[in-house]
């Protein structure tokens, strides 16, 4: 049996907040920085194959919009037929909030 692959997205504001994160940890601890980085690049690469992994994001109980940790940090993410979307990150101590992900 063939494993389901899909194209990952990343939304444009997702990318920003990944930029915003990165360089703000850097400010303190570079390698730390790129650790993450490297870590949330990694993590979305997974989700070609591996999508229905994650938790079922809570504030908004969708099925198809889902969440993983990422050190302290929310990758939420919504699956559909033939690619995932990387919606946006956040700091594990946020609630979600749809208009975070636009």
């Amino acid at each position: 049996m063939a494993e389901e692959r899909r194209e990952v997205i990343w939304a444009t504001s997702a990318r920003n907040e990944l930029d915003d994160i990165v360089a703000y940890i850097a400010k303190d601890a570079p390698l730390s920085a790129l650790d993450f980085l490297e870590k949330v690049l990694d993590t979305a690469d997974s989700l070609v194959t591996l999508a229905e992994r994650g938790r079922v994001v809570p504030e908004p109980q969708n099925p198809f919009i889902r969440e993983l940790f990422i050190k302290h940090y929310r990758s939420f993410y919504e699956i559909q037929d033939r690619a995932v979307y990387v919606l946006g990150l956040i700091h594990g101590a946020r609630n979600f909030k749809p208009h975070e992900t636009n």
